[in-house]
């Protein structure tokens, strides 16, 4: 029998996972499990969709046959989640492309609560968990490309009824995935159940009336208009409700959500550049509690800040809509840092620190009026 690959994935959700995924993007356990189990199945989703296609199915084999090795849980213990998120943003992006990725992290920072930027990180954190869960599968299994396709095919309607509603509605919204399927799928079912008793029955008439030789000619022809009659008569309201049946599942198109707008200049994505830059400041500061850990953890804010400056330089070729998205980005997310700040400059490394945390203030308040 063919595993669950929800439950699968799911498995290495554990406490231990959670609590370093929750510490990396700033926020609560309980809202870090929901969207990384939201993500899961939206994940899985996606790539069932990719396999749909020979080269489709070969990439994804190939990127897991060259991650044969490195499992993504000791990259989290050893690197901690922003490697891995790195690691994840590359492997998603080179799979669904950067802009679906995007698209599908602000869905699931929306359900979840965390904003753009949070549901970008988690996507980046919990894809490699989901590949690294496909890779040991397909090894195991000792399948190749087109006999993973088949695997996450088969399993599309469990990855689709595992999405919350709620994020469900708006990755339909954004054209991420197809909810109308099965409903299309009853209707044509219908449709045939409908075209095989007609000619069960139109074949039953033309037997009443072969059966019925010794009649007069007229006799034989009022029989057969009249199971004509009938079947017209029996038909026409089945056509009726499939009809309906087919206008009720129709998806309506009135609210199409609009693809976020193109964050890149000169080959470089901002969006990842700022993803990059905040996993960074959230692994760090709440490392800071005395004067060792500041001056351990400085370099790699200062690194951060040094990208910061990069993406303020790059967003003036931006387009306005850019401008605004990239904003955004750095709005949601900036509470989360302030908060962090705020906590160091409460211990005793507060004065050490500060020239640097009001130095990362005044980068993220320039980004957020770019």
């Amino acid at each position: 029998m063919a595993v669950n690959l929800i439950s699968a994935a799911q498995q290495l959700l554990t406490p231990e996972v959670i609590a370093k995924i929750a510490s990396f993007l700033g926020m609560d356990q309980s809202t870090a499990q929901k969207a990384a189990v939201a993500a899961i199945p939206t994940i899985l989703a996606s790539l069932s969709d990719l396999v749909g296609t020979p080269a489709g199915a070969n990439q994804l084999s190939k990127l897991l046959s060259q991650q044969q090795g490195n499992n993504p849980i000791d990259l989290l213990h050893s690197s901690g989640a922003p490697g891995l998120a790195q690691m994840g943003s590359s492997m998603l992006s080179g799979l669904l492309g950067g802009r679906t990725m995007d698209t599908m992290g602000q869905a699931i920072g929306n359900f979840a609560g965390t904003g753009d930027a949070g549901g970008k990180s988690l996507l980046a954190v919990v894809g490699p968990l989901v590949l690294g869960m496909l890779g040991r599968q397909q090894r195991d299994a000792g399948v190749d490309a087109n006999g993973l396709a088949s695997l996450l095919r088969s399993q599309k309607d469990q990855f689709m009824a595992a999405i919350p509603s709620g994020l469900g509605d708006q990755l339909s919204a954004l054209g991420l995935i197809d909810q109308t399927r099965s409903g299309m799928a009853t209707a044509a079912a219908t449709g045939s159940r409908i075209a095989g008793a007609s000619g069960a029955t139109a074949a039953s008439q033309a037997a009443i009336a072969a059966g019925r030789t010794q009649w007069p000619y007229w006799l034989v022809a009022l029989a057969i208009l009249g199971g004509f009659a009938f079947l017209y008569a029996l038909q026409r309201p089945t056509e009726q409700t499939v009809a309906q049946s087919t206008t009720a599942t129709r998806p309506s198109t009135a609210t199409v959500g609009m693809a976020p707008a193109d964050l890149t200049v000169d080959g470089v994505n901002l969006a990842n550049q700022v993803n990059s830059s905040l996993g960074t400041l959230k692994a760090q500061l709440p490392t800071i509690t005395d004067e060792a850990s500041a001056q351990a953890a400085m370099p790699k804010i200062n690194d951060a800040i040094s990208q910061l400056d990069g993406i303020t330089a790059r967003a003036a070729k931006l387009s306005p809509e850019a401008r605004r998205a990239l904003a955004k980005l750095i709005v949601a997310a900036a509470p989360a840092i302030n908060e962090m700040c705020d906590k160091v400059s409460a211990t005793p490394a507060g004065t050490i620190a500060k020239p640097v945390i009001d130095n990362l203030r005044a980068k993220l308040d320039e980004l957020a009026k770019v």
